[in-house]
């Protein structure tokens, strides 16, 4: 039997942490003296104890690592650990998201944006619509996207796009529409006609991946209100080259388009 100072050095497991996993039920020891307390392991514990430790070093909140340790069926085992993978390169991507934003946001002279001022006319499209939450506005794009895919396929005659009131990001909570433009818009589960009013858009061309695209509408939002009569309508976003059409977002283009009433 190793005392819990040796367990600790083989393991590299602190003391203090070796009692926090007993009180938790992760590692137990084998035996506890009834006398003086003291914790006893066995040699046999060390993988496991090395296991945990891995596991921690990864981020894997201790609840998990319970489920990993006591789920008899590798697969399971596997896919528990594969999801928390996924979890941490999810991270990762925001991180390194947010890291080019920064870069952008902190260049001593940004170079000014391109615009264009461009007269929409009305268009009825193939429509999915929601009052949705700010940050549920992701996982509900994609499955409306998927769901206008299926129904329209080929007969789209553009790339898709967006419509979002400015409650979503006023209040994080607001009416959204994304949609497809085809010839004969149907009606089939979510997906229905809309029509989508005239308008007058600055527009401006927002590149790469969009959890940096804040900059852009910053850069949009400041030359709109140097040079033009903002309206309170809805901003519109044309997805001109996304994910459906490639795999690299560096080569993701989004058009952004800020409602005006006059460019002076």
């Amino acid at each position: 039997m190793l005392t819990i100072g040796e367990f600790s050095r083989l393991t590299h497991l602190s003391v203090r942490t070796l009692r926090r996993y007993h009180e938790t039920a992760l590692l137990e020891p084998a035996v506890v003296d009834e006398t003086t307390g003291y914790r006893y392991y066995g040699v046999d514990q060390i993988p496991t104890a090395q296991v945990i430790h891995r596991l921690r070093k990864l981020d894997v909140p201790l609840s998990d690592v319970q489920r990993i340790l006591r789920t008899p069926d590798p697969g399971v085992r596997a896919a528990l650990v594969a999801d928390h993978l996924q979890r941490l390169e999810d991270v990762l991507d925001r991180t390194r998201a947010a890291v080019v934003s920064l870069r952008r946001l902190l260049q001593p002279d940004p170079a000014p944006i391109d615009v264009e001022l461009r007269a929409e006319p009305a268009q009825t499209v193939a429509a999915v619509e929601a009052v949705v939450e700010h940050r549920d506005v992701p996982t509900w794009y994609a499955g409306a996207m998927a769901e206008l895919e299926a129904v329209i396929g080929a007969a789209a005659t553009g790339p898709p796009g967006g419509s979002y009131d400015n409650a979503l990001f006023e209040q994080e909570r607001g009416h959204a529409v994304v949609y497809l433009p085809t010839a004969a818009p149907p009606r089939s589960g979510r997906v229905h006609p809309a029509t989508l009013p005239a308008a007058e858009l600055v527009v401006t061309t927002h590149a790469g991946e969009h959890d940096g695209i804040e900059v852009t509408y910053g850069k949009l939002g400041t030359w709109v209100m140097e040079n033009a009569m903002s309206v309170a309508g809805p901003v519109r976003e044309i997805y001109v080259v996304g994910p459906r059409d490639t795999s690299d977002p560096a080569a993701w283009r989004t058009e952004i388009g800020w409602p005006v009433f006059r460019v002076t």
